[in-house]
């Protein structure tokens, strides 16, 4: 591979990790509806768990077939399980429970607060310096959540607050799991480190939905296996591999401001796929909550 030149080096790595983003952000964005369609079929721990195995394990063939070794390299073992612990074990088993008690769009906005976490680690781990306008943005942000709560009216239930609660908590794992590996990333070609950072994720939340989980009475049709097969083979396997080149190439807080697009498409592709309601209170709370977002990540 040829290295680019000084003057054309950071043009070119910008505009590849701004392709990658693009792709991330439609693979994610519709996965939050496909998922939610898939968990009417699929027990939520096992049905991403063995799509993200299976996301998983394809990543490693393609490694395999491309000649590329999935041999860890020594000390790294530790960091590539914290990190799969929080870009992927954390994400995916808070999120599938989210689900169970939120609508997608939801869900998917309140997901998607991550670039402000993102920010605020930022500051404590990488040194980049939290401004007042971060703050004041991370305040519109919250403001923007509890305006999409509220949705058609103030009914804040229990089982809703719960939802909510682990939404964030995968938000804040996750921005986490970008800033950390931004700082020790991960020496091992993509697709090997991708896929093992996938597997070593999924499998115990699969192995915790066989045990906890009961089997959906009906069986399985077209859809649950159209659904399965998305989010493991784009959700987990595309997007991911694409959101990990582009923490290669670009700054955390750059990739972070890259996924302000999944909400937008997980709340748009809601409403066409699952009919959830668009109304002015969730565009409000949903434009709201991407200035916030933008705001805290704008440099």
């Amino acid at each position: 591979m040829s290295v680019p030149s000084p003057t054309d080096s950071r043009p070119r790595i910008a505009s590849l990790g701004l392709l990658f983003l693009v792709v991330t952000s439609i693979g994610w964005g519709f996965n939050w509806p496909m998922t939610k369609l898939m968990l009417t079929e699929w027990p939520p721990l096992t049905g991403r768990g063995a799509a993200g195995v299976i996301g998983g394990l394809v990543l490693g063939a393609l490694a395999l077939a491309r000649g590329e070794s999935l041999r860890v390299p020594s000390g790294q073992r530790g960091r590539l399980m914290v990190l799969a612990l929080l870009n992927v074990f954390g994400w995916m088993a808070l999120m599938s429970l989210a689900l169970v008690w939120l609508p997608a769009g939801e869900a998917a906005v309140i997901a998607y607060t991550m670039p402000i976490w993102a920010a605020v680690l930022a500051w404590q781990i990488l040194g980049e310096h939290l401004s007042l306008r971060r703050v004041i943005a991370m305040l519109m942000a919250f403001a923007g959540i509890a305006a999409l709560m509220a949705g058609d009216g103030v009914h804040v239930t229990q089982e809703k607050l719960l939802g909510l609660v682990m939404a964030v908590t995968g938000a804040f794992g996750f921005a986490g799991g970008t800033v950390l590996g931004k700082k020790y990333p991960l020496r091992m070609p993509l697709l090997a480190s991708a896929g093992w950072q996938i597997v070593l994720g999924s499998f115990p939340v699969l192995l915790i939905g066989l045990v906890f989980e009961t089997p959906h009475p009906q069986p399985i049709t077209y859809l649950g296996w159209l659904t399965f097969a998305y989010v493991g083979l784009i959700g987990f396997c595309l997007a991911y591999v694409c959101w990990f080149a582009a923490l290669t190439l670009l700054p955390a807080s750059v990739a972070a401001i890259g996924t302000m697009a999944v909400p937008v498409i997980g709340v748009v592709g809601s409403s066409f796929m699952l009919h959830e309601p668009l109304g002015i209170v969730q565009i409000a709370a949903l434009g709201f909550t991407l200035a916030g977002v933008a705001l805290a990540t704008k440099s």
